[in-house]
């Protein structure tokens, strides 16, 4: 299951729950009739999932407030808080060619043109203009590697690999 969504509080008395997106699809996961499974702890702090159905959404501040059928009112959805909310892998769309989740990336190991290893991926940062790699090497350093064209040759993520071009001053100290 991946996590589309994060579940930061209730918002008035009708059951609408604010929710922090974490997906690329807010238009395909967070409208009326998407099927979604609510993950949240238990009193025995064991993860339980519950499906649910969206019945309103609407963009709020950073995120959006979303209700679901069948929990119309602040009782209803007040333990939530803390939750996620997740779909099925399978769910998940196809990337067109040369884009890839997050979480494919990640434990990557990343080699240089050469053939020598670098490091392994451990974040993925999104500043902006582009994403950054966070790659740690095995001495324990951090580099940030840019995801640009002209620094990645290629990505294979079934094998967790990745080529690169270490563009002059890539890695230099300041």
């Amino acid at each position: 299951m991946i996590a589309v969504g994060l579940i930061h509080g209730t918002h008035g008395l009708k059951g609408e729950l604010k929710v922090e997106s974490r997906t690329d699809f807010p238009d395909l996961r967070f409208v009326p009739g998407s099927r979604l499974f609510l993950f949240k702890k238990d009193v025995q702090n064991e993860e339980a999932a519950i499906p649910v159905v969206v019945e309103t959404a609407s963009v709020y501040k950073r995120g959006y407030l979303l209700s679901f059928v069948g929990y119309r009112s602040i009782a209803a959805v007040e333990t939530w808080q803390g939750g996620s909310l997740r779909v099925p892998e399978s769910e998940m769309p196809a990337l067109p060619e040369g884009e890839y989740y997050i979480r494919d990336l990640l434990d990557c190991h990343v080699y240089d043109e050469m053939d020598n290893r670098i490091g392994v991926i451990t974040n993925v940062l999104t500043p902006g203009a582009n994403d950054v790699y966070e790659v740690k090497t095995d001495a324990g350093k951090l580099l940030l590697i840019p995801a640009i064209k002209e620094c990645i040759l290629s990505v294979e993520t079934d094998k967790k690999r990745m080529r690169i071009h270490v563009m002059p001053g890539l890695f230099d100290e300041s």
